[in-house]
């Protein structure tokens, strides 16, 4: 082997192979180096080769060479440290992650035993065994994935500094040396992790750990809401006493209201087919006379007469007109449908001057306030206080709050104006300019108009309409203290409790009978105006 090497390729050399000692390698000592080398120099220096009889090829062409460079080389502690770092029998190879997956500490354990000579620190901590600790595996993987390699790969420099003729030539050298130790370096490092990475993924203890730690939190998140759930059971045990008997009352007041509900709607069921078959009845026999006219205009004419008293007439009205056209000729017949038609224009002209009326009273009402321009038209003081309550009525983060606002007043309001958003919006704006002198005169108008329509007392209180039955006098405005406690009385006394209303008054301090019962019909009507006028406005949005 040593007779075939070429003296001038030392460096691409086995140098341990060259002094005989390729079972030892970088585990060598240094006395261990010089004996091999001092057998070898003994049988194959060039005088003993001479001696014995051999040519010997003159200067540095001997392979005898190859054995001054390998104890030069390996003598000397930084350039058998360079050297040991390109170990030309070193296996850099690093495994698929297929490989290791039924076998994984056989197939890994030599892997890391063999990359642990490049660690700069001594003590390499083992992969370890299945039954290693949670510490023990965690502490493995830490060092590795922080590892401190020392390869430095110097040996495989292209360039020798030593053979520059400048000192910039020495430089560019350097730099050019630096450079490629770098990347040599740079994937070192990557190999290493990729190493590391793919053990993680394949360690059967980490997947173990971590169905261990999935499991106990899994375990104190299950405690914590069986804890949580008894404690709900408990609350919910201990409400249903005092629920069940309230359950049971509302059950009893939802049949009965529902048996009332479906009654009424049988009976606007049978009203309606009655009304439609009083009104076919009624068609088909100012058909048959040919709607008492002799031509065909006047037969168009009266048809739509007869169309319109269809639309307009109540049950009661269309059974005794069809009775008299059942019994009466012609003539008599033409003459009752003709009175009812002209009984019919006459309202339908009242109404009408009176909707013209009421517009005519809104726009002088308007001027005299001193409005102007087309968004300040038709705004009467009852508007102006109607906006005002609608304002409070809808605050701020309504949806679509303008919208419900301004069909909130088309419903209430008594003089014949349709408001938009942007008309409410602009008046709104034009109020909140007004000094509070003004604001105060249009409040004290608004009371004094209240005043004065509910001044008079109903001659009967059977005759009174509903809204006036427990209308009393200028009782004192509800508080906040005092419309909780009515909201709580009208929850704990529901609708089946015997003399309701005594046991409510009886809560809120200051307040009789009456007072809560209006007060309750305040809200109600409140309530239903608010969802009225947000249902109005939800088509709107969809669209």
């Amino acid at each position: 082997m040593l007779r075939t090497l070429d003296p001038k390729d030392w460096k691409n050399q086995d140098h341990y192979s060259v002094l005989g000692i390729p079972h030892l390698r970088y585990k060598a000592t240094q006395k261990q180096i010089r004996a091999a080398h001092k057998s070898i120099v003994l049988k194959h220096h060039p005088d003993k080769r001479k001696a014995a009889g051999e040519q010997i090829v003159e200067g540095d062409n001997d392979y005898f060479t190859c054995i001054t460079k390998a104890i030069e080389i390996l003598s000397d502690p930084v350039k058998r440290r360079a050297f040991d770092s390109v170990d030309p029998t070193f296996d850099n190879a690093v495994p698929s992650k297929n490989e290791g997956k039924d076998n994984f500490f056989e197939a890994y354990a030599p892997i890391f035993e063999r990359n642990a000579r490049w660690s700069s620190k001594k003590h390499v901590p083992k992969i370890g065994t299945m039954e290693s600790s949670f510490e023990d595996v965690d502490n493995f993987y830490t060092f590795w994935y922080n590892f401190d390699s020392w390869r430095e790969f110097s040996y495989l420099d292209e360039e020798e500094k030593e053979k520059a003729e400048c000192r910039d030539e020495r430089r560019w050298i350097e730099k050019q040396n630096r450079g490629a130790r770098a990347q040599r370096k740079k994937e070192e490092m990557n190999r290493l992790r990729t190493l590391v990475d793919t053990a993680y993924s394949l360690d059967p203890r980490i997947k173990k750990f971590k169905d261990d730690e999935k499991a106990r939190k899994e375990s104190e998140k299950k405690a914590k809401s069986d804890a949580k759930k008894r404690e709900q059971e408990e609350k919910d045990r201990a409400r249903q006493a005092e629920l069940e008997t309230a359950r049971l009352a509302k059950e009893k007041a939802e049949e009965e209201a529902k048996q009332v509900a479906q009654l009424a709607k049988k009976e606007k069921e049978i009203q309606k087919k009655a009304i439609k078959k009083e009104r076919q009845k009624l068609r088909t026999t100012c058909k048959t006379w040919n709607y008492f006219a002799d031509d065909e205009s006047d037969s168009v004419k009266m048809m739509e007469e007869v169309e319109k008293l269809c639309d307009r007439l109540e049950l009661m009205s269309l059974q005794s007109l069809n009775e008299i056209l059942a019994s009466a000729t012609k003539e008599d017949g033409k003459a009752a449908v003709e009175k009812q038609v002209q009984e019919v224009n006459n309202q339908l002209q009242r109404e009408k001057e009176a909707e013209v009326q009421a517009r005519q009273t809104a726009r002088s009402a308007d001027q005299a306030s001193g409005g102007g321009g087309s968004s300040e038209k038709g705004w009467n003081q009852e508007d102006l206080q109607l906006l005002i309550k609608s304002v409070n009525l809808f605050p701020a983060g309504t949806n679509a709050r303008w919208e419900v606002i301004a069909n909130n007043m088309n419903l209430h309001s008594t003089s014949g104006m349709k408001r938009t958003a942007k008309d409410v919006i602009n008046k709104a704006k034009n109020m909140q300019r007004l000094d509070p002198i003004q604001k105060d005169d249009i409040n004290k108008k608004a009371f004094e108009k209240f005043k004065k329509e509910h001044s008079f007392v109903a001659p009967t209180i059977d005759n009174a309409v509903p809204s006036e039955r427990f209308e009393g006098g200028s009782a004192a405005p509800w508080t906040t203290d005092e419309q909780k406690l009515l909201e709580q009385a009208l929850k704990t006394y529901p609708v089946t409790t015997a003399e309701r209303w005594e046991k409510i008054a009886a809560v809120v301090p200051g307040r009789n009978k009456k007072d809560c019962m209006k007060r309750y019909k305040e809200l109600v009507e409140m309530v239903k105006a608010k969802r009225a006028a947000q249902e109005q406005v939800a088509p709107k949005s969809k669209k």
